[in-house]
């Protein structure tokens, strides 16, 4: 009876994920969908880019942007937070070798003061500066210094933003997915994040969910200082979601997937891409280990408990176990065609969603043990300290 119980919540969260979730995994949310006017004019737009050691990939990176074929004034403000490789020498030379040196401005990031992860420090001294110039942006590109551009893409976010009135435009960058283990877990990173903020969701003005995506985002300067600038979230690890939350308190947003916009960052390891999870899943979780424990129970029962009862149970439990498989099998389906995966892998999701819950459980290990949201030299969680993004 407790099987046949436990199987029956299996299913019925299932058939919750894939109809009551804003059809998420459609993944029907892309730049490529529609193909919105050009704007009358077209709006002056500055690209801030903190770096951090970033020497390997800076060169593409940096590149691509000062090869956008954008009609308005445009321009790039790098931020060297205080690089150890000659990040801000390498990128110098890219411009150099385009003949565009003078659309780069290379910035010496300051100390980082207390109470500020490195990131946003980095990015609040390149708005700064873009505000401080004679003809200020109307928009910021605030973009990762790993993701290259295709040379339409800063043209169509703008684009986008003039025709809908949005306060900030956001692309889910297609991640590096040529590894064994970033075909294993890249496609699920995007599928979770998606199920946990419907894109659709996030793009309807009435609903509370709001999110972006950190390694492009085009936001409307003015509308962001009137909310207290990068300062109003300089604590946050989860700064994407947390700035997406702040801004849709002023008007729309929108994020959705994109072929324009590309990770130059390989993770050929299990543990690399590992890393890079937990660095914020536990800050997800408002670093509560009641919420950590109610996040794996959850993970069980959605993941570990279908494939469980399909296998070993019985009767009503073996079917309600099947059903909820064969749901999350495909609803894997349009993720992985996206990043052109097999199929197969949507059998594969439990096991997936196993590691998953062993990258939280390590998250929250290294906030206890002081290292947590450990990245390029620093670990910037604050633990006990809720992030201030909007909870789906």
């Amino acid at each position: 009876m407790i099987a046949s119980g436990a199987a029956a919540l299996s299913f019925f969260i299932w058939v919750y994920l894939v109809w009551g979730r804003g059809l998420f995994w459609l993944a029907r949310e892309r730049d490529d969908a529609d193909q919105p006017p050009a704007p009358a004019t077209w709006p002056v737009v500055c690209a801030v880019v903190p770096a951090r050691d970033e020497a390997d990939v800076i060169a593409r990176s940096i590149g691509s942007l000062l090869a956008q074929d954008y009609p308005g004034d445009f321009r790039v403000i790098l931020v060297d937070d205080d690089s150890s490789d000659g990040t801000a020498e390498v990128a110098r030379a890219a411009a150099r070798s385009l003949g565009v040196e003078d659309r780069l401005t290379i910035l010496k990031g300051a100390p980082l003061p207390p109470g500020w992860t490195g990131k946003l420090w980095a990015m609040s001294q390149g708005i700064d500066h873009a505000a401080a110039l004679p003809v200020p942006p109307e928009h910021l590109l605030l973009t990762d210094a790993d993701i290259a551009h295709t040379p339409d893409n800063v043209r169509q976010l703008v684009a986008r933003s003039e025709a809908g009135d949005l306060v900030l435009v956001s692309l889910m960058a297609k991640l590096h997915c040529q590894t064994l283990a970033e075909r294993t877990l890249i496609p699920a990173f995007v599928f979770f994040f998606d199920m946990l903020y419907p894109f659709g969701k996030v793009n309807d003005p009435r609903s509370p969910i709001a999110a972006a995506a950190g390694g492009v985002m085009l936001v409307r300067r003015e509308v962001l200082a009137a909310q207290g600038g990068i300062a109003a979230i300089r604590t946050a690890i989860i700064d994407d979601c947390t700035l997406g939350a702040l801004l849709k308190q002023r008007g729309p947003i929108w994020l959705g997937l994109t072929e324009r916009a590309a990770s130059l960052r390989p993770y050929v390891t299990y543990p690399e891409i590992g890393r890079m999870i937990s660095r914020s899943a536990y800050a997800q979780l408002r670093y509560s280990p009641w919420l950590l424990a109610g996040t794996m129970l959850g993970m069980m029962l959605t993941y570990l408990a279908p494939p469980a009862f399909a296998l070993f149970g019985h009767g009503v439990a073996r079917f309600a176990g099947l059903g909820a498989w064969v749901l999350m099998t495909l609803s894997f389906q349009p993720m992985l065609r996206f990043y052109r995966g097999s199929p197969l892998w949507g059998v594969a999701l439990p096991v997936i969603g196993a590691l998953y819950t062993a990258f939280t459980i390590q998250s929250a290990i290294d906030v206890w043990s002081g290292r947590g949201g450990f990245w390029k030299g620093r670990a910037q969680a604050q633990a006990g300290k809720a992030q201030p993004g909007q909870a789906a």
